[in-house]
């Protein structure tokens, strides 16, 4: 094989195994959410922590293993906010939660999400130091929310620093998307 020529790679892979896993691991962690119930709620518990599990396994996966197709790269964050938005969602219609969090949440990522599939034809922006900060919280705030018993003050705090760090890496994003796609333009001579 040449230096020019590129290995192709299945989209039938274990990393894109799991990021289908994990999208179809979200309606099962609605539902128990939304049941009444201790039991219910630890069983919420289980399939969000499975789910964030395959976050970091699939992404480890097609990093180690070269991995990365084009559908994991559409894929995997559309299942990321599928799952944390469901947890944000569920968390308001519970009235655990204030909806203005779920609303700047889930607006910062949407947002990102349809930033990264416009940018996707010039370059992929890597994940930074603070995304993945952000990721944390949010799944720290998460499973602070669904766990039974946690003071409130707690899960404040840690949601308010998840909310925090949320919008500012937001930022960064568009901020190093928009040099992105100049740099790009500069390249084709636009």
């Amino acid at each position: 094989m040449t230096r020019d020529e590129r290995r192709v790679v299945s989209p039938w892979n274990i990393a894109n195994v799991l990021t289908v896993l994990r999208l179809a691991l979200v309606p099962f962690f609605v539902v128990c959410l939304l049941l009444p119930g201790t039991g219910w709620r630890l069983a919420a518990l289980a399939v969000f922590a499975v789910a964030s599990l395959t976050d970091h396994l699939d992404g480890e996966l097609a990093r180690r293993y070269g991995l990365i197709t084009d559908f994991g790269k559409i894929a995997d964050p559309i299942a990321d906010k599928a799952l944390t938005g469901a947890a944000l969602v569920c968390l308001s219609v519970l009235d655990e939660l204030p909806w203005w969090v779920t609303a700047v949440i889930l607006g910062r990522e949407l947002g990102i999400t349809v930033l990264r599939l416009v940018l996707l034809r010039h370059a992929v922006i890597p994940a930074s130091y603070g995304g993945k900060v952000k990721t944390v919280l949010q799944i720290a705030a998460i499973v602070l929310y669904i766990l039974p018993g946690v003071p409130p003050p707690v899960r404040w705090v840690v949601m308010g620093a998840a909310v925090v760090v949320t919008v500012g890496t937001g930022v960064d994003y568009v901020v190093r998307g928009v040099k992105l796609r100049g740099v790009a333009r500069q390249a084709r001579g636009e």
